[in-house]
């Protein structure tokens, strides 16, 4: 472990969608992170019928009733927001922090959000050779602000949720990025729903299971107290009409049936799609494992010409380098269906092989 500040090596504001823009329409997109073949056709259903109530102004008392429904929680317990990114936002900008602290490799945003609030944000960050693990031993005492992901992107790690716990003190806040624990079957190691970790915020996103990262829907979680001073921070009508009605459906008991599924067949993908990417470890390929999240991420020592000839091959993956405590070895590809996988592989192993040449 070691802490830094970002000297402006790395691009905090790339995303996975950065690779299948201008002209990588057409590719295979194993880049971004939201499940395939969504949103369902119910779901866009839905979302059409709201359409008729674009005239009035959002109203999110219903979503947020059913929010707070599904994790047990009270209302006061639960903030909207234009997708978790906001989230991060209104963190940045609320909160007073003196001490904030970046768990990486994580997503990027985080950082981004409190640099650009005007914060001087601290890195922990955890390394290949002991898995990517959390010791909050690492964390420094001083911190008054925490930022983690759980499941970790782009790691594919899964914190135990004891552990991550342990970071919790009086006078600080913990942020746990959960965007992608409706992928993890049982959404094991979750804190949403938690009311006696003090200072815990949990972050949820509907825009990865659900296919909704145009709509730009997710909600914070935490005391009544943050979630005011969090709201104090947002404009007026901050989540649009589809985008409410959208979060009220993904909540039901019948998406959350179809979520709970979705998540065990996201998990048999994986596991085809590593025991695929072991196959390649005479060429050099690691694999970050045990992985737990819809993606997984590799190294290998020619990463950037594999990703040039995939993208000639008709696939796009995502580079690693522009996360703190990754270089440019690394890349995170997307779990998608056995089909897709098994075509992947086959470029793979041409990509592979036209690299080295």
């Amino acid at each position: 472990m070691r802490t830094e500040h970002d000297g402006g090596q790395h691009d905090l504001r790339h995303h996975g969608d950065a690779e299948v823009r201008d002209g990588g329409a057409a590719l295979t997109d194993l880049a971004v992170n939201v499940r395939a073949d969504t949103p369902p056709a119910w779901l866009r259903d839905v979302i059409a019928g709201s359409l008729e109530g674009l005239a009035a102004y959002p109203d999110g008392r219903a979503a947020r009733a059913a929010v707070a429904e599904r994790h047990g929680l009270p209302t006061g317990r639960v903030l909207l927001t234009a997708g978790a990114a906001e989230a991060f936002v209104l963190l940045a900008r609320a909160l007073k922090a003196r001490h904030p602290v970046v768990v990486h490799p994580q997503f990027t945003e985080p950082e981004a959000a409190l640099a650009a609030a005007g914060h001087v944000v601290d890195r922990v960050l955890l390394r290949q050779r002991d898995g990517f693990r959390l010791d909050p031993a690492l964390v420094p005492e001083g911190a008054d602000l925490v930022v983690i992901g759980n499941p970790t992107n782009p790691t594919s790690v899964l914190h135990p949720s004891a552990l991550i716990t342990e970071l919790a003190r009086p006078g600080r806040t913990l942020v746990v990025d959960e965007a992608f624990m409706d992928a993890v079957p049982g959404e094991r190691e979750a804190l949403a729903g938690r009311t006696d970790v003090p200072g815990l915020v949990v972050l949820r996103s509907l825009t990865k299971t659900w296919g909704l990262a145009g709509l730009r829907i997710g909600y914070v979680l935490a005391d009544p107290g943050t979630i005011a001073e969090l709201e104090r921070a947002q404009p007026l009508w901050p989540v649009s009409t589809p985008a409410l009605v959208a979060a009220e459906a993904c909540v039901a008991p019948r998406a959350l049936a179809e979520a709970a599924h979705a998540a065990h067949r996201v998990a048999s993908d994986r596991a085809h799609l590593v025991a695929g990417l072991r196959e390649f470890g005479p060429d050099g390929l690691y694999v970050a494992e045990p992985a737990d999240g819809p993606f997984v991420l590799v190294r290998l020592e020619q990463a950037p010409a594999v990703r040039r000839h995939l993208r000639d091959l008709g696939f796009a993956v995502r580079r690693g380098d522009t996360f703190p405590g990754l270089g440019r070895e690394w890349l995170r590809i997307a779990v998608r269906d056995r089909v897709t996988v098994n075509r992947f592989l086959q470029a793979l192993d041409r990509a592979v092989t036209l690299a080295a040449g």
